[in-house]
């Protein structure tokens, strides 16, 4: 009995301080800048490749603020699979109103693989001119220096830099369990994991030197895996370099979510992770609070004390420091703030095995499995 008694101590005193110094870590490397960083010297051509599919929430605002970026050798290139997307007014309007920023809009399908964003990507990458090329989401919320921050982040062991989402703009409750998923807890484990020098990609923004993707067999390489951003990391690493994150991770407005759309996205993405990162994914299953304080409840059991007050101040604790955390680095914070920090961690149990129990899911209507082959069945050229 005694020796549960130390396990089970041990293992709350364990799970607190991973928490601690995961908080910290994200504390430092997540705050709001006070000023936007200045243009480099000598600043080098960036190509914005955004590749598209519908009309997101807040996409006219996303979309819009890539032509209002600081940086003076910069152009972009907006792709869409088919010419009746809908998103192609929207792009054609924004071009036609900033005259001043070099942009294209590029219309095709490339089938290199069975991930359609990145069969999108293709005609862009091929489009690109400039030596150091991003691939950024269309939901991705560009700050004036957003080129310049990536820049920053770059180092001469880099091999790509990336910016996990932070979820903005939420309504409604299951929003804000979004947001409670992205924000104190996946971009949180994501900093600290990058601190440590196990950086791995997000595929939100990803910034490349073009000579570093060519090098291994150009944008085709990232049909490796059925997510770009894990054969990203695989791509990377074997080529002796790190994947950095970009100090302030950049917003993606949410809108309305509903319940059924968070708990698909949420099992997607787990099940990508478990296919491509199976020894990572194994430990995910005690990262979340409720594992905690279903160990300081044991605790309290075994030796006699409150249960319920074990569970409370363990609670407290953990819940707490995300909230301030959020604060600080002005993420969104309401009262249900809480509430949704809690509903993230009694799904993360459920989301986690529904990661290992099956293979397939949907993405934006395209039925998908971690377990197939991620190269595509017909050439693209």
């Amino acid at each position: 009995m005694q020796i549960m008694i130390w396990l089970l101590a041990a293992f709350c005193i364990f799970t607190l301080s991973i928490h601690c110094c995961t908080t910290a870590v994200a504390l430092v490397r997540c705050k709001p800048r006070e000023l936007p960083l200045r243009r480099p010297r000598r600043p080098p051509a960036v190509t914005i490749v955004r590749p598209l599919c519908g009309l997101d929430h807040g996409i006219a605002e996303t979309l819009g603020s890539s032509f209002t970026l600081d940086y003076p050798r910069y152009d972009l290139v907006f792709c869409v699979a088919q010419a009746n997307d809908p998103v192609v007014p929207l792009v054609e309007r924004l071009i036609g109103e900033h005259p001043n920023v070099r942009a294209t809009l590029l219309v095709g399908n490339d089938r290199i693989s069975i991930n359609p964003k990145l069969n999108n990507c293709l005609k862009g990458w091929r489009a690109a001119t400039a030596p150091w090329i991003v691939l950024a989401d269309a939901n991705v919320l560009m700050p004036r220096d957003y080129i310049q921050r990536l820049l920053a982040a770059w180092q001469p062991d880099t091999g790509l830099v990336c910016s996990p989402p932070v979820g903005s703009d939420p309504d409604g409750f299951w929003a804000d369990v979004e947001c409670a998923f992205l924000n104190p807890y996946q971009a949180r484990w994501q900093y600290f994991a990058d601190s440590a020098g196990l950086g791995f990609a997000q595929g939100k923004t990803m910034l490349w030197r073009r000579d570093i993707l060519e090098a291994a067999g150009g944008i085709r390489a990232l049909a490796s895996e059925v997510a770009e951003d894990a054969a990203s990391t695989k791509l990377v690493r074997a080529a002796g370099l790190r994947v950095r994150l970009v100090d302030g991770p950049f917003p993606q407005p949410l809108g309305r979510r509903e319940a059924l759309a968070v708990w698909q996205r949420q099992v997607r993405w787990a099940r990508l992770r478990r296919a491509s990162f199976p020894l990572y994914f194994s430990a995910e299953l005690i990262s979340g609070g409720f594992v905690a304080v279903l160990a300081a409840m044991a605790t309290a059991a075994l030796i006699g004390t409150s249960i319920l007050g074990a569970a409370a101040a363990t609670a407290a604790f953990w819940y707490g420091s995300e909230l301030l955390l959020a604060y600080a680095c002005g993420w969104p914070v309401s009262w249900r703030t809480p509430l949704a920090a809690v509903m993230r961690d009694l799904l993360q149990p459920v989301i986690y095995f529904a990661g290992w129990r099956d293979a397939g899911f949907e993405w934006r209507g395209n039925a998908m499995s971690v377990d197939a082959s991620p190269a595509a069945t017909t050439p693209a050229d």
